[in-house]
C-alpha cells in the first residue's frame, strides 16, 4: 500500500510536534511506501534540514507556509467571477453566526480548490481587493457574528492575509498521477491546514483520509489566539474559520485517531462523528528507562526535575515561583531544569527571560545560571557534552514535575514512570488519563498548589516511592 503522510511543521523536519510519532510510525509498517507532503513553518526549520528516512519513504515533497508562494497568475474577468463566486460562499459561512453552514462553507473550499487546480493564481486572488471587498460585506451582512460587525479595513487585510496561508495547500502542485494520486490513503498528522491536501486528494481521487491528533488542532489555535495582538474581530475571524475547516475534516475523514480520551472529548465536540473515532495512544519505547526503573537508586530525594521543551506553554515562570516557595521550606530543595536544544527567537527569549527569574528569585545563589552545584536552580541541556541523557535526567531527581498550561499526550510523565519517579503534574490534556491516580495532579498557573504538592512528595519517602 501507498500512503500519503500529511504533516504541518513536524516530519521529516528535524524540529516540530509530530517528528517522533511520525518516524516510529513509517519505520514500524515496513511493508508499506510512504509519500510524505510536508508544510514547513519557518526558514530555519528548514535550514535545520529531516531526520534521517528509512527506506519505505519513497518521496518527500514540501512546501513553506512562512514565504511568498506566487505563481504569477492573475485573473481575467470569468475567472475572477468564477473566484469571486466560490469565495463569497466561504466568507459567508466564517462570518455567519452559528454552527450549521458546513455545506456552504465547503461548496466555497471545493469550489476554490478546483479553481486552484484548474487555473492557479489562488495567492494573488485571496490577497486582492476584490477578496477584501468580500470580506467587508460579508462581516457586515445581516446574521453575521456580532464581533465581525466591529471589523476595519485593517482587520480585513490581515485576515486575508491569515487565510491565504491556511488555504496555501488549495494552490500546491500535489494533485496529480505522480502526486497524490497515486496515493491508497492519506494520512493526516493533525488537523487543520495539514488535513487540507487530504480533503482534496479524496475529492480528486476517492482517497480515504485518516486524521490522527493528539493535540486538537482547533484547540491549539484557540489557546495561541488568545495570546496573540489581534483585534477581536480578527481573532473571530480565524476562529470561526478553523471551526468550519475542522468541521469539514471530521466530516470527511474515514477514520479519526484521537491519541487520548481529552483529544477525543473535543473531537466529539466538534462534531466528529463517534463511530469514526478510534483512541490510539502514542507507542512508547521503554528499554532506555529499564536500567534507571528497576535500579535500587532513587536520586537525589531533595531533587525537583523538570524535563521538556523551552516555550511559554510549559510554564516555568510558575514552576520557577513555586520553587521559590518550596526553598523557603525545605532550603536543601534543588531544582534542575533539563531542556531540549532551543530553536527560534521566541524558545531563546523565553529561556533568558526564565533565567533572569531564577537569578531574581534567588539572586545569593544563581550567579552562575549554568551550575549544578550549590545553585538551587539550574538549566541544562539533555545531551549535552556536560549533561547527563535523558534516563540519567530522570534518575538525577526523586521527583519529576509538570507545570504545563497545555499539553497534549504528556511524555515526559510516561517516562518518568519508566524511571519509577514520583511526580507532581498541571491538571491539562491527557495528564490524568495517563496518571491514573499515580501521582500528584494541580490546577495549571497555580505556583501555590504546586509547591505544597512538591513539597507533600520531598518530606514523605514513603509516599513518595509508593
Amino acid at each position: 500500500m501507498r500512503i500519503g503522510l500529511l504533516t504541518d511543521g513536524g516530519y521529516p523536519y528535524a524540529t516540530g510536534e509530530s517528528r517522533l510519532w511520525c518516524d516510529r510510525l513509517v519505520r514500524g509498517l515496513a511493508q508499506h511506501d510512504f509519500d510524505v507532503y510536508a508544510l514547513s513553518r519557518s526558514a530555519q526549520q528548514v535550514e535545520q534540514g529531516w531526520i534521517q528516512l528509512p527506506p519505505q519513504v519513497q518521496r518527500v515533497r514540501t512546501a513553506p507556509l512562512w514565504a511568498p508562494e506566487d505563481d504569477g497568475h492573475t485573473y481575467g474577468r470569468r475567472d475572477r467571477r468564477r473566484f469571486l463566486g466560490h469565495f463569497k460562499e466561504l466568507a459567508a459561512a466564517v462570518c455567519a453566526d452559528g454552527d450549521d453552514h458546513r455545506e456552504a462553507f465547503a461548496e466555497g473550499l471545493y469550489g476554490l480548490a478546483d479553481l486552484g487546480r484548474e487555473r492557479g493564481g489562488l495567492y494573488a486572488a485571496l490577497r486582492s481587493e476584490f477578496a477584501v471587498r468580500v470580506l467587508e460585506s460579508a462581516c457586515r451582512a445581516p446574521g453575521a457574528r456580532r464581533t465581525v460587525h466591529a471589523a476595519t479595513v485593517p482587520d480585513y487585510l490581515l485576515f486575508a492575509d491569515e487565510l491565504e496561508r491556511s488555504l496555501r495547500p488549495l494552490s500546491l502542485d500535489w494533485y496529480g498521477d505522480d502526486g497524490l494520486g497515486a496515493v491508497d490513503l492519506c494520512h493526516a498528522a493533525s488537523g487543520g491546514t495539514a488535513a487540507l491536501p487530504g480533503l482534496l486528494a479524496k475529492r480528486f481521487f476517492g482517497a480515504p483520509l485518516l486524521v490522527t491528533e493528539y493535540g486538537v488542532h482547533l484547540r491549539a489555535h484557540y489557546l495561541s489566539a488568545g495570546g496573540a495582538e489581534l483585534s477581536a474581530p480578527v481573532r473571530a475571524l480565524l476562529a470561526a474559520f478553523q471551526r468550519r475547516l475542522a468541521a469539514e475534516v471530521y466530516a470527511q475523514a474515514s477514520v479519526i485517531t484521537p491519541g487520548n480520551a481529552h483529544a477525543r472529548r473535543w473531537q466529539e465536540k466538534c462534531g466528529a462523528d463517534r463511530a469514526r473515532l478510534r483512541t490510539v495512544h502514542p507507542g512508547m519505547d521503554s528499554d532506555r528507562f529499564a536500567a534507571v526503573g528497576e535500579g535500587a537508586d532513587s536520586g537525589d530525594p531533595h531533587t525537583l526535575v523538570w524535563i521538556g521543551r523551552i516555550e511559554p506553554a510549559k510554564d516555568l515562570i510558575a514552576l520557577l515561583h513555586a520553587f521559590a516557595e518550596v526553598r523557603k521550606e525545605e532550603p536543601l530543595a534543588r531544582l534542575r531544569l533539563f531542556g531540549a536544544p532551543v530553536h527560534g527567537a521566541e524558545a531563546a527569549t523565553y529561556l533568558t527571560h526564565c533565567k533572569a527569574l531564577a537569578a531574581q528569585l534567588f539572586p545569593d545563589e544563581a550567579a552562575d545560571a549554568h551550575a549544578v552545584g550549590d545553585n538551587p536552580v539550574s538549566f541544562e541541556e539533555i545531551g549535552g557534552p556536560e549533561a547527563p541523557e535523558l534516563a540519567d535526567a530522570y534518575a538525577t531527581g526523586g521527583v519529576v514535575v509538570l507545570s504545563s498550561v497545555i499539553e497534549g499526550f504528556p511524555i515526559s510523565l510516561v517516562e518518568a514512570m519508566f524511571c519509577g519517579r514520583a511526580t507532581v503534574s498541571t491538571d491539562v490534556g491527557a495528564v490524568v488519563e495517563v496518571i491514573g491516580g499515580t501521582g500528584l495532579v494541580v490546577p495549571p498557573r497555580n505556583p501555590r498548589a504546586l509547591a505544597d504538592a512538591c513539597l507533600a512528595l520531598l518530606r514523605d519517602p514513603e509516599r513518595r516511592a509508593r
